[in-house]
């Protein structure tokens, strides 16, 4: 018996099979789960390609975030795929370029940086709420946002944001009997990090900080912990932020 036999997971951010959220669903699918995948636009042709290295091939639904009408339909596009969720990945972040230059930076590209990586937590959760099962759980993905971390700039800003956006969804949901979480993984050599101008500064010495040690190109322990709060097996953790670093951020 796995962990989601009869569930139902709704994953964003399958983009590569290096991606976290790939080895979600691969680990969610060996666990029993139905897994329904999103992308949109140039990327759907890549997803649905990596979709077929998953041990089932799953539906993939169109849905970006900063659409209001792919958000507004998600709900009715589901029901053509199932009768309800159980749980959903949030695996998203995008920053434009001029982001990463903290006093230059200009608003549009904070504002887009905001929406994506902060403000769609709460836009997927309503979004998917009316296929959402009591017990239930939404988790995402985060980059330790207590510290001003070299080169991360407004997407370290937008990560704050995205924090405290799951403390206010973890409030209004649970008395819907959801639970809203974040994994803090450490730096992992995926599609979104290389994205990130300067990222290779993280790789230095991680590994060297952590007291575990850590793998760059190693996104299971991360995959395997959210998957753990997906599941039903932390029925009472809502709020939480659970780090997946080594243990980097205990020390000093």
């Amino acid at each position: 018996m796995g962990l989601f036999d009869g569930k139902t997971l709704l994953v964003t951010g399958v983009l590569m099979d290096t991606s976290i959220a790939f080895h979600v669903a691969k680990l969610a699918q060996q666990q029993g789960a139905t897994v329904i995948l999103t992308s949109f636009g140039r990327t759907m042709k890549i997803t649905r390609t990596i979709a077929k290295r998953l041990p089932q091939t799953p539906t993939v639904v169109e849905l970006d975030v900063s659409n209001p009408e792919d958000l507004d339909t998600l709900a009715e596009r589901l029901r053509e795929h199932t009768d309800g969720i159980d749980g959903v990945l949030h695996s998203i972040g995008f920053a434009p370029l001029g982001a990463f230059t903290f006093l230059e930076a200009s608003w549009e590209d904070v504002a887009t940086a905001m929406q994506v990586s902060a403000y769609s937590l709460k836009a997927l959760a309503v979004a998917a709420l009316p296929l959402m099962n009591p017990g239930g759980a939404i988790v995402g993905l985060t980059f330790d946002a207590r510290y001003a971390w070299p080169v991360y700039d407004w997407m370290g800003v937008a990560k704050a944001a995205f924090e405290a956006t799951n403390r206010y969804c973890a409030r209004d949901l649970g008395p819907r009997g959801i639970r809203c979480n974040l994994v803090a993984a450490g730096p992992i050599r995926t599609t979104a990090a290389k994205s990130i101008p300067g990222f290779e500064v993280f790789e230095t010495n991680w590994d060297e900080r952590a007291p575990l040690g850590w793998d760059v190109n190693d996104p299971l322990p991360t995959a395997k912990a959210c998957v753990a709060l997906l599941s039903d097996w932390f029925p009472a953790t809502t709020g939480e932020i659970v780090h997946v670093d080594g243990g980097v951020h205990a020390m000093g």
